[in-house]
């Protein structure tokens, strides 16, 4: 028995994001898997699912934001606190202005499985600050490892204006050296002061974040396979392409953004590469799962 504990307590006293990465290893595993994962992978990708996704992730990180700023003094959080360099809500809702117009805030579905996620945050930023450490790592490096290169192939793939409109999320203008930062981040991580006991339970639950991103891909896989959105289901459309749009007026006045914008929220569009939609599939989910924290 006291071999058993010495040999828990040696093992705990490796780094928290070591730990964490050799926590969620199986959970990770179960991520990759998911039918969701599995449609992009085979290329079965639409802007619909991808504004499906964007919408989801703006209600996590509303959650999430509202919680670590009501901790932002907390020393069991605030020395992971980096607002101006990590925060993703007011990124997220460009995007969604974006795909779905000024009254995107009614347009928005937020499925059961997302709520549910947003429950959790609320209930750990309230009652157990200490954990929000797990839900910040998971989804804040994972977004950043990822983040300019998936831009560059959403953009392609999606064919999204060359701008940057509808990727906002991707792109971090507060963090000129991601590679420093998370080195940085990881630093501040580890010193936190803890007790075995609550290490145990921020390994916890980083990988309860992962069965509730689990749950949120699944939930949106059935609502994709249903053809709803907002509850309702959808009418076949056209698909149209921004190339297309733009050779159409090769001769005349090209579409003005708002034009362009209303094109984008009622259209949805597979990219025309297999290899590209291939890449995008693997990239997009594995950036929202948090795949990327074990590549750091």
């Amino acid at each position: 028995m006291e071999t058993s504990q010495a040999h828990s307590a040696e093992s705990m006293s490796k780094d928290l994001s070591e730990l964490m990465k050799e926590a969620t290893k199986e959970v990770h595993e179960r991520a990759e898997n998911t039918p969701f994962m599995k449609n992009f992978q085979k290329g079965q990708v639409s802007l619909h699912e991808f504004k499906l996704v964007t919408a989801s992730l703006y209600f996590i990180y509303s959650a999430l934001e509202e919680e670590t700023e009501r901790n932002k003094d907390n020393p069991v959080y605030a020395p992971v606190h980096f607002p101006a360099e990590l925060h993703r809500k007011a990124a997220l809702e460009k995007d969604l202005e974006y795909f779905y117009g000024s009254n995107w805030r009614e347009e928005i579905p937020c499925p059961e499985a997302t709520q549910k996620y947003v429950e959790r945050l609320h209930y750990v930023g309230k009652n157990h600050p200490e954990l929000l450490v797990a839900h910040a790592y998971t989804r804040y490096l994972g977004d950043l490892s990822g983040g300019q290169v998936l831009k560059k192939i959403a953009q392609k793939a999606l064919q999204l204006p060359s701008t940057g409109e509808g990727l906002a999320f991707f792109t971090f203008d507060g963090v000129s050296n991601a590679t420093k930062f998370k080195q940085l981040y990881r630093s501040r991580m580890n010193a936190l002061e803890m007790d075995l006991a609550t290490k145990k339970r921020v390994l916890e639950e980083a990988k309860k974040a992962f069965l509730l991103n689990i749950q949120v891909f699944e939930a949106l896989q059935e609502l994709v396979s249903k053809g709803q959105e907002n509850g309702y289901p959808m009418q076949p459309k056209a698909e149209l392409r921004t190339r297309s749009v733009n050779k159409s007026h090769e001769h005349g006045p090209a579409p003005g953004k708002e034009s362009e914008r209303t094109n984008r929220r009622h259209t949805d569009m597979m990219p025309t590469t297999p290899l590209v939609r291939w890449i995008l599939a693997i990239g997009f989910l594995a950036t929202t799962v948090a795949v990327a924290l074990f590549a750091m």
